[in-house]
């Protein structure tokens, strides 16, 4: 169970750096929306030493593109060192360093909860891992159930808390079984299933809210329940992740939970899904026993150069109490402000949580607390003459109205992402947003390349401007027609700028 457990969680971290990898310099490079070198340098000069306390990122270090590539590069190379079983607990400390350093270069680009459900659960499977070097003795000694019931208690935050702040937010379409109603319609990146299940029956859709809130109020309690229970409520929530993924596009937090629930199985319950080591031959996994039996050989040979041997060794028992304790406290007060639980006894746990938020070890969760039932999205256009307009397309976000919503996922597309959330408000409370229109107008190569088309190839723009549009799914017939969309013009998101 842990060997599977931290093999997809390997998987799942270099799917995170890889997609972010191919992004990061119009994200946060030096001619992108938001350069980290910037961000760091005004983060100095006001908070002084102890910035690098407030802000923890080994950008401090260097801030320039090449620091934000090592960082995707070689948490690319130590997710593969996981996967493979070679030193898995540095490779965990590695890749957790490694991403929150780039979640704080990021900033609004890497702020999404499965960002931090990844920095949460890397960081609790640093001591799930073993003391090893080498990959054939790792999984050779029975895990931290310590450590085991902490990931545990995460998944159960993680659901519970879900449905919890729908049911606590007063939202009417929630509390109205009507959210399934609008949700695959307006969730940031739709797939082409999404239009659909959106065509299904209203009694279909209230159904399906019923049963959400089984699955994420009811069904998380069997994570503590005896064994028969405990793989019922696995099944349950594997059922609700693969339906969310088939649905939309969520980057790799569907697959991080699933990981997860993994952890809910236990090695009986695995075995009858174990695979034959013919077929993990003939799937391509030469490589990883060729760099598991030069890790022995390495191992081997150390072991008799030092006269000692290398026996499994588990984390001490005086490293796992600490942490189990911190991360109790840390979640108990977290849990209350979901459930908007208050009262003096919280206060000094509050301050503890406050001081430890920076290392995001703790976090609170919970998607779509507040359904939304229409569907902004802004059109970015540019113009040479202020007169004549062409629109800048982007790669998965809602365009163009004949063009149909694609699968994405596990890739993560930053940008798209945020105008979603850009479009709910307006362009003064996404500074950002302002960042990006200047990099059009500059026609930054780095910035460019993460749209789908750019109408202005030779040179940049003079102007550029944003409209907000009402967008709604095609009915049966303008489907037919090759329609996915149908939209209308609500009016201005962002008024003509220029570099003038």
């Amino acid at each position: 169970m842990r060997s599977l457990f931290l093999r997809l969680l390997g998987l799942i971290y270099a799917m995170a750096f890889l997609s972010l990898w191919i992004q990061i310099e119009g994200l946060a490079g030096g001619t992108g929306i938001l350069p980290v070198a910037e961000f760091l340098e005004a983060a100095g000069q006001r908070l002084g030493d102890r910035a690098w306390l407030r802000f923890p990122t080994l950008c401090w270090i260097n801030p320039g593109d090449g620091m934000l590539h090592f960082l995707c590069s070689g948490g690319a190379a130590l997710a593969l060192l996981l996967v493979v079983g070679i030193a898995p607990a540095l490779a965990l400390s590695g890749l957790w360093v490694f991403y929150l350093s780039l979640v704080v270069a990021c900033r609004d680009f890497l702020s999404f909860q499965w960002d931090l459900l990844l920095l949460e659960t890397g960081f609790l499977a640093i001591f799930l891992a073993p003391l090893h070097f080498g990959a054939k003795m790792v999984w050779a000694e029975r895990p931290s159930r310590l450590v085991l019931w902490l990931l545990r208690w995460l998944l159960f935050r993680l659901m519970f808390s879900s449905g919890l702040v729908k049911l606590l937010s007063g939202d009417s379409a929630w509390r109205q079984f009507r959210a399934l109603d609008f949700h695959y319609l307006t969730q940031p990146l739709p797939a082409w299933t999404s239009w659909y299940v959106h065509q299904l029956p209203e009694w279909a859709h209230a159904a399906s809210v019923a049963a959400v809130f089984a699955l994420e109020l009811v069904v998380p309690f069997s994570i503590f329940a005896p064994r028969r229970l405990r793989l019922w409520g696995c099944a349950l929530l594997v059922l609700l992740q693969v339906l969310i993924g088939a649905t939309g596009n969520y980057g790799f937090f569907n697959l991080l939970t699933l990981a997860l629930c993994v952890l809910l199985l236990d090695d009986r319950a695995l075995g009858k899904l174990r695979v034959s080591p013919t077929f993990l031959k003939r799937a391509g996994t030469r490589f990883r026993y060729r760099l598991s039996a030069m890790s022995g050989v390495w191992q081997d040979s150390l072991a008799k150069l030092k006269g000692l041997p290398q026996p499994p060794r588990p984390w001490p028992l005086w490293v796992l109490a600490p942490l189990a304790g911190v991360i109790v406290l840390l979640s108990v007060v977290q849990m209350c402000h979901t459930a908007r639980i208050s009262g003096g006894w919280i206060a000094p746990m509050a301050q503890i949580h406050s001081m430890a938020r920076p290392l995001r070890l703790v976090n609170g969760y919970g998607l779509f607390a507040v359904m939304t039932t229409s569907r902004p999205e802004i059109v970015v256009e540019g113009s040479v003459d202020g007169r004549t307009w062409k629109a800048y397309e982007f790669k998965w976000k809602a365009g163009d109205p004949r063009r149909s919503p694609a699968f994405v996922q596990p890739h993560m597309p930053r940008l798209d992402w945020q105008m979603w959330f850009a479009a709910l408000g307006t362009y003064r409370d996404n500074p950002w947003f302002l960042s990006f229109i200047v990099r059009l107008l500059q026609g930054s190569p780095a910035v460019v390349d993460l749209l789908a088309v750019n109408p202005f190839p030779r040179h940049p723009p003079l102007y550029v401007r944003a409209r907000l549009y009402d967008y709604r799914f095609a009915d049966w017939d303008e489907k037919r027609e090759g329609v996915w969309w149908k939209r209308r013009l609500k009016g201005t998101y962002c008024p003509p700028v220029s570099l003038r």
